[in-house]
């Protein structure tokens, strides 16, 4: 692969119209995806993560107007990102996210890529401080706190399925880690 092919590889113009539609921000790396239907992309910003598809042309036309319009499949800023996992072999990202929605794969197609570094460099910057919880049961949770792009902090409590606030032991546990947290950003507990 040549210099000229290595970086002549662009969205298509309706893709890069979408990513300035949707962000907040300049770009710091994308990164072409593989997927069943049409073009996708990954687009790593300061403030956010995006991943653009659009959709393939009928057969045999290629014009841009007979493929119909990209869709933003995910459009999540960097402190809802719980962690993300990258398998080399399969050239799979799989991101988690905080609210316990499915992860989100994000398979690359094989070209080098930063995205991975610069995925793990944002989550970590969001991440101010954080706190792992023991539970009763054998559960766990964790609580943070996170930073936004314009340089807010928040605390958030990170816990699987089985972790219940109304039970009252959870509850104490979880608020007073959450508080021990905030203080030591120097946020009001």
């Amino acid at each position: 692969m040549g210099f000229r092919s290595w970086f002549g590889h662009r969205p298509q113009k309706a893709v890069r119209r979408a990513v300035r539609s949707h962000s907040t921000d300049s770009v710091l790396t994308r990164a072409p995806l593989i997927t069943s239907s049409g073009e996708a992309w990954a687009f790593a910003t300061r403030a956010e993560l995006l991943m653009i598809s659009a959709p393939e042309a009928p057969s045999g036309q290629d014009d841009a107007e007979s493929r119909g319009a990209p869709s933003v499949v995910v459009h999540r800023e960097w402190a809802d990102v719980d962690r993300a996992t990258y398998d080399m072999e399969s050239n799979v990202i799989r991101v988690h996210w905080v609210d316990g929605e499915e992860p989100t794969p994000l398979t690359l197609d094989g070209r080098r890529s930063v995205l991975p570094q610069v995925l793990r460099e944002r989550v970590q910057w969001s991440v101010v401080l954080a706190e792992p919880v023991k539970l009763p049961g054998g559960r766990s949770a964790r609580v943070a706190v996170r930073r936004r792009a314009d340089g807010e902090l928040f605390s958030q409590v990170i816990g699987g399925r089985d972790v219940d606030l109304a039970d009252p032991d959870v509850a104490g546990a979880i608020d007073a880690a959450e508080a021990r947290v905030r203080s030591a950003a120097g946020l009001p507990a």
